[in-house]
């Protein structure tokens, strides 16, 4: 018997269930189908190596969702829910290879002085950055908070030509079109300052000479001195209780192990969702489809409209990347220095250069001969990950090619994941263990997540693309998926299209998801 709702929602990743907690706030009836055994999508937490391991399947950092537009208004239902974050006062770090090291704490004097070490003249940089950060800040997030319309954007620009004139206009446009290394370069004197921000460009597919991709590595490092970071207390999946909660408080529905295989179009509109077992789901006000834009094609068939379907199937992907889950018996001993332990991340990308052939080499699907780790720490914030006196570590591998056509070292002689997993996972290790010599004694327990694993567990990982499509410049702002098509419409009436696929984009501040739901339901 087919069920019919208000809206059905493909796809239970956070985006997703952001979208169903308005809906339902707005007297929506709405129903939200899971294809896995648990909603969350990359958000997700579970013992993957030893009982009582707690460790963060892909995203771990919570902060986008602390400060967004979505926890404002929803943050006291979700705590009553159980929500909870675990506050980190020292942030990020980066270690280099002569046994330095630098990082940001939410304490500027303590950043400004690890800074001034390297650099006086950078740290009074990094002072004048700081103070000017709240306006500016009202500026940038208002953009990547903004609907993707011409208007809302103009309307921002706008109100920024009025506070500070063409000049300073032009400045921010400027700084929106600039690289990492462009930016990093004319502001800051030290490499390993440059090396420490511009390691966050690659958490978001912008390596140092990427168009657009200075952003990030600013913003980042501004709202950690501004605000700390937060993880999930207990982890990450703690936001996604929540939310799943508050939409059953609210009548509605989130179903696992239900895949969705076609859109039900009837004269050019969406009227409802199959699944591979049969069963349908019908829509009385709209389907929302949180899924990577080739999926979408697949679910719809034809469109109707052959510049959409053309975007959507030429949409480019980021490089993967590879997750390592350790069980620890102990932190890391670093040897640039015991304070490291206190951080959540600390960065193993010791300078631009390296940052940018690791990017290319993966671009050209080789597996690099020194990826990026990224090091999470979370049980150095939030002991309640692992029994007591243990720990876990989250080992993000940037970057890793989708489909590998070599090794870069020419020590990899296979190119299937299945089998090329340990040894490049052993590279990593490798690289770990130079910076923090023992920490393989420390393992008690481990979990590789390849690239192809990752698409595997949630297809719109497309290649172990967290971001679930490149947000370079030609994929982003009003042309994320599609030129017309950011606001989450499709050339389908009543369907929709959400997830980091759509403007404004991948992390966890649950914007795509937010964003359509204002736009449905007010």
């Amino acid at each position: 018997m087919d069920e019919t709702l208000d809206s059905v929602i493909v796809g239970g990743g956070h985006n997703s269930l952001a979208c169903a907690v308005h809906l339902a706030s707005k007297g929506w009836k709405v129903g939200v189908l899971e294809r896995g055994s648990q909603p969350g999508g990359a958000v997700k937490t579970g013992e993957y190596t030893l009982p009582g391991f707690r460790h963060d399947w892909a995203a771990m950092n919570l902060s986008l969702f602390a400060g967004s537009a979505f926890h404002k208004e929803y943050g006291a239902e979700l705590s009553r829910h159980g929500l909870k974050f675990a506050p980190a006062s020292d942030c990020f770090a980066s270690v280099f290879s002569d046994g330095t090291w630098l990082g940001v704490s939410n304490d500027l004097e303590l950043t400004a002085g690890r800074i001034g070490a390297m650099s006086a003249e950078d740290a009074e940089t990094w002072r004048s950055l700081s103070a000017e950060f709240p306006a500016r800040a009202e500026c940038l997030f208002g953009l990547l908070g903004s609907p993707a319309k011409k208007r809302a954007f103009a309307y921002i620009l706008i109100k920024e030509w009025r506070r500070n004139g063409t000049g300073g206009l032009l400045d921010v446009i400027r700084f929106l079109l600039s690289s990492p290394r462009d930016w990093l370069n004319e502001t800051f004197v030290s490499p390993k300052v440059r090396a420490l921000l511009g390691a966050w460009g690659m958490h978001l597919d912008f390596a140092p000479d990427i168009s657009g991709g200075a952003l990030f590595p600013y913003l980042e490092g501004m709202a950690n001195q501004a605000f700390g970071m937060v993880l999930g207390d207990g982890g990450a999946d703690t936001l996604v209780k929540a939310m799943v909660a508050s939409i059953e408080e609210k009548g509605g529905s989130v179903v696992s192990n239900a895949e969705v295989t076609r859109v039900i179009v009837e004269n050019g509109e969406a009227r409802g969702v199959e699944l591979a077992d049969g069963r349908r789901f019908m829509a009385r006000r709209a389907v929302i489809a949180n899924v990577a834009p080739k999926a979408l094609l697949k679910l719809t068939g034809e469109t109707g409209n052959d510049r959409y379907e053309r975007g959507m199937t030429t949409s480019a992907h980021a490089p993967g990347t590879m997750m390592i889950h350790l069980a620890m018996s102990g932190l890391p001993d670093w040897r640039a220095g015991e304070e490291l332990k206190n951080f959540a991340y600390v960065h193993l990308a010791p300078d631009l250069d390296q940052m940018a052939r690791t990017y290319a080499q993966a671009q050209a699907g080789l597996l690099p001969d020194e990826p990026i780790i990224v090091c999470g720490q979370p049980t150095a914030v939030d002991p309640s990950r692992a029994p007591e006196g243990k720990h876990v570590l989250w080992l993000q591998v940037r970057m890793a090619p989708g489909t590998i056509s070599g090794d870069s070292a020419g020590e990899i002689g296979v190119t299937d994941w299945s089998t090329a997993a340990e040894p490049f996972a052993e590279r990593a290790l490798d690289i770990l263990e130079h910076y923090a010599p023992g920490t393989r004694a420390k393992i008690l327990g481990r979990h590789i997540v390849t690239p192809a694993m990752l698409e595997a567990d949630n297809p719109n990982l497309v290649g172990g693309d967290q971001i679930c499509g490149s947000h370079h410049l030609t994929q982003h702002f009003l042309f994320r998926p599609v030129r017309g098509f950011a606001d989450g419409t499709t050339p389908v009436r009543n369907l929709f299209h959400t997830g980091a696929a759509v403007w404004p984009g991948a992390g966890t501040g649950a914007g795509p998801g937010y964003l359509l739901a204002q736009k449905l339901a007010g």
